[in-house]
C-alpha cells in the first residue's frame, strides 16, 4: 500500500469519526452557556448549569438514584447471567440453543412492548415507582448482554483444564473459583459493564413504572427537554461524555500494557 493511499484511508478514517461524535461535541460549549437556552453556539460562558446538577434536588437525587439502581442491576445480572451462560454452554446441544434464544428475547421485543407488560404486571404487585420494580425490570433488559459477553467467553474456553483440576481432587466450587471464573473474567466483566450502562441509560421502561419519589436521570431528562429548554441537560451529557471518555482511554492504556508486558 501506498503513502497516498494510507493518508486517504486516514484522511477518511478520521472523516467518520468526526461525524460519529460531532453531535456529542456540540453539546459541550452548550453546557457552558450563559442564557437558559440550547441554542448552538451559546451566548457568554457559566458554569451555573454545572452547579444546578449538584445543587437541584431533582437533578441530583435522580443521578444517586440511577447510579444506586444501575450498580445493584449490575451486580444481579452478572450474577444471573454467567451462570446461565455456564448452564447453556454445558448442555450444548440439549436444549442450550432455546433456552439461549429466549434469555436473548428482551434484546429483540420493542422496548415500548416491554414496558407495557411490566407495567402491567406492576401495578398488579404495587411494584410500580419501587426500587425492588426497577431492579427487577432493569435486570430483565440487562442479562442478555451478559449472557452474549460471558458465552463469548465460554466459546474460546478449554474445558479440559477443569477436569484436570478434577483428577486432582479439586471440588467443583474450587474448580470454578481457581479455573474457569479467572479464565472467562474478561467477558464476565464486559457482562458487568453492559448491564450497569444498560440500567443506566434505560429510558423506556423507567418512563411507566417512574414515581415522583424515585425517579432516574433518563426520565429526568426527558421531563426537562419536554417542559423547557434547560442546558443542564448538557451539562450531565458532558460529563457522561467526559468520564465514558476517560474509561475508555484508560482500558485502552492498560490493555495496551498488557500486551507490552
Amino acid at each position: 500500500m501506498s503513502r497516498l493511499q494510507r493518508l486517504l484511508i486516514g484522511l477518511f478514517c478520521a472523516a467518520v469519526a468526526l461525524w460519529l461524535v460531532a453531535p456529542t461535541l456540540v453539546i459541550v460549549p452548550i453546557s457552558f452557556a450563559e442564557k437558559k437556552s440550547l441554542a448552538f453556539p451559546p451566548d457568554g460562558f457559566s458554569l451555573q448549569w454545572y452547579a444546578n446538577l449538584v445543587q437541584s434536588p431533582d437533578w441530583s437525587g435522580s443521578v444517586l438514584n440511577s447510579l444506586k439502581i444501575a450498580a445493584i442491576v449490575a451486580v444481579v445480572s452478572t450474577v444471573i447471567g454467567t451462570l446461565a451462560a455456564i448452564g447453556i454452554e454445558r448442555m450444548k446441544a440439549r436444549g442450550g440453543g432455546i433456552i439461549r434464544a429466549i434469555l436473548i428475547t428482551p434484546m429483540i421485543v420493542p422496548g415500548v412492548v416491554m414496558a407495557i407488560g411490566i407495567y402491567a404486571v406492576y401495578l398488579d404487585h404495587q411494584l410500580v415507582g419501587t426500587l425492588l420494580g426497577y431492579v427487577l425490570a432493569h435486570s430483565m433488559l440487562a442479562i442478555p448482554f451478559v449472557v452474549i459477553a460471558v458465552g463469548a467467553s465460554l466459546s474460546v474456553f478449554d474445558a479440559r483444564l477443569e477436569t484436570a483440576a478434577a483428577s486432582l481432587g479439586a471440588s467443583r466450587p474450587a474448580t470454578f473459583f481457581t479455573i474457569t471464573l479467572p479464565l472467562i473474567a474478561p467477558g464476565v466483566l464486559s457482562g458487568l459493564l453492559f448491564a450497569f450502562v444498560t440500567s443506566f441509560d434505560e429510558v423506556i421502561v423507567a418512563l411507566f413504572i417512574n414515581s415522583p419519589t424515585l425517579k432516574t436521570l433518563p426520565v429526568q431528562i426527558f421531563a426537562s427537554m419536554t417542559r423547557d429548554s434547560d442546558p443542564t441537560v448538557a451539562a450531565v451529557g458532558t460529563l457522561i461524555f467526559a468520564l465514558t471518555s476517560l474509561a475508555i482511554a484508560a482500558g485502552l492504556w492498560f490493555g495496551t500494557r498488557r500486551r507490552r508486558s
